[in-house]
């Protein structure tokens, strides 16, 4: 980890700032997702970023039934059910 070390109090309702120097370090902007898991006594925030859950990709991302898919993923699925609706 690195040794970037600034200090925060917890709110009344749980809440932190992230300070405005690791925002930007990590391009964390307004309204961006930030992902918070535990690792042994650590609590670790990262920026989240979304990708398709069969293949991995991160580009042109579509939610479907609560998971998110790529277009590449969508037309792949696409041929494939085709092909086993005709037989």
């Amino acid at each position: 980890m690195k040794g970037t070390s600034i200090v925060r109090k917890v709110d009344h309702l749980g809440r932190i700032v992230l300070p405005k120097e690791l925002r930007d370090l990590l391009d964390i902007q307004p309204h961006d997702g930030v992902e918070i898991f535990v690792n042994n006594s650590s609590i670790v925030l990262q920026k989240y970023n979304p990708c398709c859950v069969l293949c991995g990709n991160m580009e042109k991302l579509f939610y479907f039934r609560e998971k998110i898919i790529c277009k590449k993923c969508v037309e792949e699925t696409a041929k494939y059910a085709s092909t086993v609706s005709s037989e």
